[in-house]
């Protein structure tokens, strides 16, 4: 499933104590709740659904709505693989 898949990412690239990944579904809220997901992770976190999903995400695909909540990540990569 596509969103156990992003969830996973995002504990891998985030390194998230194992206790706040199982915490995560699709209504967590990302940016800005999670500390360790700055600019540097975002750009980390993308090239990792890239290469895990195998498409190409354009700098003008990215916004602070996509990394709202873990569903709404998870709804992006969806749809980047149905495009």
């Amino acid at each position: 499933m596509v969103f156990d898949e992003v969830k996973q990412i995002v504990i891998d690239v985030l390194s998230l104590p194992p206790a706040t990944g199982a915490a995560l579904d699709e209504h967590s809220a990302l940016l800005g709740s999670i500390p360790e997901l700055d600019s540097m992770a975002v750009v980390q976190l993308i090239g990792a659904l890239e290469e895990q999903f195998g498409f190409a995400v354009d700098d003008d695909e990215i916004s602070a709505e996509t990394f709202a909540t873990l569903g709404s990540l998870a709804a992006f990569v969806k749809h980047k693989m149905t495009a």
